[in-house]
């Protein structure tokens, strides 16, 4: 039996096919978000890309709509920005200060060097947006104990398990380096 304490966070990524099955409607996607906190019960809930658009503005229109909708329903359920989040410029200044979601992926190999993802990272701390670092499942163990280093000295809420697309092999190389750290 789990101890009282571990409350985990429910991540998941739907890859925008919320927004499809919901024709890209903002009022649509926030009631079937809303109505997936009572199944989650406790375990506070984040949903990554509900919606895909073919645009960045037309995104971060949507994400804040349903952000909106979600609050005015009462619901905790936070949504996470990773579509048309690729440079400096879109996460911190597009969408953190739009504030249309409440998390946002910074991708560390997109953002160039680890000092691009550092600053963006403490820019949505500073602007109350909680940061993601992720990154791909294409990086090296040295990129992934790399990016542990930069998430712990940054503060980033999330950091994605790499690298690879399996569970067990990046989750380790990443706690172990937390534990190092």
């Amino acid at each position: 039996m789990a101890d009282a304490s571990y409350v985990p966070t429910l991540h998941i990524d739907v890859y925008g096919t919320i927004g499809i099955i919901c024709g890209l409607k903002a009022g649509r996607v926030a009631d079937y978000l809303a109505s997936l906190e009572p199944i989650a019960a406790e375990f506070p809930l984040y949903i990554e890309g509900p919606v895909d658009a073919d645009e960045k503005p037309r995104q971060i229109e949507l994400l804040a709509a349903i952000r909106r909708e979600l609050r005015a329903k009462g619901s905790r359920v936070k949504i996470v920005a990773d579509e048309w989040c690729n440079t400096y410029e879109d996460v911190v200044v597009d969408f953190t200060n739009a504030q249309s979601c409440d998390m946002v992926q910074i991708k560390t190999p997109d953002l160039g060097g680890i000092q691009n993802t550092i600053e963006a990272v403490l820019y949505c701390r500073n602007h109350g947006m909680e940061a993601y670092q992720g990154g791909t499942c294409n990086e090296t163990e040295i990129s992934a104990r790399t990016c542990v280093h930069a998430a712990v000295a940054a503060r980033a809420e999330r950091l994605l398990a790499k690298p690879g697309m399996g569970f067990d092999e990046g989750f380790m190389i990443v706690r172990n380096e937390m534990e190092r750290v």
